[in-house]
Parts: C-alpha cells; structure tokens; sequence
C-alpha cells in the first residue's frame, strides 16, 4: 500500500548552483591523476611491472562499478521497475563515466600489455609451447587489442546512450503519451543492450584476467567478475544516495524504503558471487584436471591462502549475517556501514583474482596498490559528480515517478 507524497519540483530535483559538490569533480580528477602518477614513479623496477598490474586491479574496480551501473539501468528498463525510478538516475550517471574510464584503460592496451600478459605475448615463449600455439587464433596481440577497443566502445555507447535518453525525457515538451512511449522505446532496446553487456563484459573479463594465466581457464569467470561488479555497485548506490542525503540531495524522494530494497538487492548479490566463487571452485576441485587447477594452486600457498579465507568469511559470512535483518537495511548508518564493507571487499577480490600472476611466492601489498587504486576511484567520483551536475538528480518526467515516490515494501 503506498502513501501519498507529492512529486518532487525541478528546483529540488537538480544541485543547486553554489552547492559545495559543484568543487569536487576538477579536485577528484586531479587528485586522482596525481596519485596514479606518483604511483608509477615508486615502481621503480626498470619496466614498471608492479605498477602495471596495480594499475590492472585499480581500473577492473573503476569499470566494475561502471559496468555494474549500466547493467542495473539496462534491467530496470526491461523490467519496467517503478520502485527504482528515483536511484536510476544516480546509476545512469555512473554509468556515464564508462566513456572516460575507458580511456584510461588504453594505457594497458598499448603499453602495459606486454608486462602483463608476456606469456602469450611474447612470440619466443609461444613457440615452446603447444597450448599457447593452440590457442594464438584467439590469444594473439592484434586480435586483443582489437576486441578490447570493441568493448570499451560498447560500453561507452550503452552508458552514454541510456543516460542521454533518460535525461532527454526529463526536458520533453510532448504529452504523457509522448514521455510514456520514450520510456517504452527504452525499455525495447535495454533487451539486446542486456545480451550484448553479457557477452562483452564476459569476453572482458576472459581477456584481461583469465589470460593473465593462459594455460588456465574456467567457463564461469565472466560471470563471476559480472557478479563482484553489480554487488559492487549496488553498494555504492546505497552509500552514495546515503552521502547525497547528508549534503541536501534528493532529501525528500528517497526513503528507507528504497534503502531497504538497495539492501536487499546488496545481500542477494552478495549470495550470488558466494555461489558462483563457490560453484567454480567446487567443480574444479572434483574434476581435478591440472589445466583447470593451477589458478587455485598458486592461492593455496605462500600466504595467498588467508587471503582466500579472509574473502569467505569477509565477503560472504559477515555480509551475510549483517545484512539479511530487515532493520540494518532500514538504518541509514548501518546499511552505509555494510555497503562501505562490501565496496572493500571487492577491492580485496580483484587484487586475488589478479595478484598471484606477478607474486607467486606471497602476498604483496604496496604503495603503488593503494595509490592507483585511490586514483582511479577519485576519477570514477569525480566525472560522476560532474554527470550529477549536469542534469537532474532524478528522472522528473519518467511515467514512473509517482509509482517510485510513493513506493512502499509489503
């Protein structure tokens, strides 16, 4: 049963000019810029290989919380949701930043690779071989490159095109029917946009990661980088609709209910991941073919392996057990605290997923790691606060709205 509230006006709906966030995106991305800057200069190997593979981990975590967003936008339109019509537009912005942050993935492409992915990239190592020379029609560096551009541009057109859609609703001068049929048109495309995110993010995720170990491979890998980004960035719609609050944002159209759902969506994913982590493992270990577990050998020794129990029981256990009451996704501090832990613990993912590729012997931990990876994130912030600025903080002409505003948990 819903309650009735009235419709937010334009002037609440947008950052007011003076508004202290209006000073964030050039300090972000600046600051950010610095700090991948000052982490390359710490590497000091002579071809900057730490760095590369810090800068590896701290990009796939700026992307997944973009891609996350994108595919939270692409569902909400298939579904025709109304509940989530008032945090859609926060999601389209950090979707929106896909075409910059891709970008900053070129670096990898056309100069990093060759740290990165030496095995298969280096022709001599090839030729001694014979699983790498079986599969040089696909692991070949022209053919990677070449498909990496495809994806980034992917992703860049669907953050950029939903996002724009959405807000050429908002200025609409037409009817109801006019504005109920863009929506319509959106909800149509978002189906091939959702197959098309599915297969580039999978291919992604096969050739920036799993090809760090070319002799490996598992068939669930897309996915399970898939469900690490949209828990990722579900907990970062919480969070940051929990901050925009606090700093006089969308104050009157977000409600606990909507918290409660974005908690509800966080735990749920976090249940997905634990299952597809679990699943890979699990049918890797029974199958126990060399060519599948070898991934798992270098993190079963020399100190990887408490990382690997600090995931279980950090991005599984504790979430597991703090987020499934109903109160602590009511309570604005609490949820914050727990989608703050789960942002963290992602972080702690990737560099698991990525790290035992350079550092077989142990774990390693530098300034380098934190600093690009403080860098790519005040970059992410930084261009979706200057996508937050340039539109409406909601979608104020979406058919929806009223069903969003006045939405209530049964």
């Amino acid at each position: 049963m819903s309650a009735h509230v009235a419709l937010p006006t334009t002037a609440e709906s947008t950052m007011p000019e003076g508004h202290s966030w209006r000073k964030i995106p050039p300090i972000a991305i600046v600051a950010g810029l610095i700090a991948v800057g000052v982490g390359f200069a710490l590497d000091g190997s002579e071809h900057h290989k730490q760095f590369w593979f810090s800068y590896l981990v701290a990009w796939l975590y700026a992307a997944s919380i973009g891609l996350g967003a994108l595919f939270f936008t692409l569902v909400q339109h298939a579904g025709r949701a109304g509940w989530s019509v008032v945090v859609r537009r926060t999601a389209e912005n950090l979707a929106g930043t896909l075409p910059v942050i891709g970008l900053f993935f070129l670096p990898v492409l056309f100069l990093g690779g060759h740290e990165l992915y030496h095995h298969w990239m280096d022709a001599e190592l090839v030729s001694q071989d014979a699983i790498l020379q079986a599969k040089s029609g696909y692991l070949n560096e022209g053919f990677w490159i070449g498909r990496g551009i495809f994806f980034l541009l992917t992703w860049a057109a669907l953050g950029w095109y939903f996002r724009s859609q959405s807000i050429k609703q908002d200025t609409m001068d037409g009817s109801a029917a006019d504005r109920e049929e863009h929506s319509r048109k959106l909800e149509r495309r978002s189906g091939p946009a959702i197959a098309l995110f599915a297969l580039t993010i999978t291919f992604g995720a096969i050739d920036w990661m799993m090809s760090l170990d070319p002799h490996w491979y598992s068939t669930m890998w897309g996915v399970y980088y898939f469900a690490g980004s949209f828990m990722a960035a579900l907990a970062l719609l919480g969070a940051l609709h929990i901050v925009m609050q606090r700093v006089g944002l969308v104050n009157r159209v977000i409600n606990d209910e909507h918290y409660h759902d974005l908690g509800k969506l966080t735990f749920a994913f976090t249940v997905f991941w634990t299952y597809i982590a679990f699943s890979q493992y699990f049918l890797i270990w029974y199958a126990n073919i060399p060519e599948e577990t070898s991934w798992y050998t270098h993190r079963m020794g020399n100190s990887w392996e408490m990382v690997g129990i600090a995931i279980m029981i950090g991005h599984f256990l504790v979430p597991f057990a703090f987020l499934m009451p109903r109160t602590i996704k009511r309570i604005r501090g609490t949820l914050m605290l727990g989608c703050l832990w789960m942002l963290f613990m992602h972080f702690v993912d990737l560099h698991y997923m990525v790290m035992p590729a350079m550092h077989h012997h142990g774990v390693h931990f530098t300034a380098t790691d934190a600093l690009t990876w403080f860098g790519m994130v005040a970059v992410l912030m930084g261009l979706f606060v200057w996508n937050s600025k340039g539109a409406a903080l909601i979608p104020i002409q979406d058919p929806r709205l009223k069903e969003s505003v006045e939405f209530v948990n049964v």
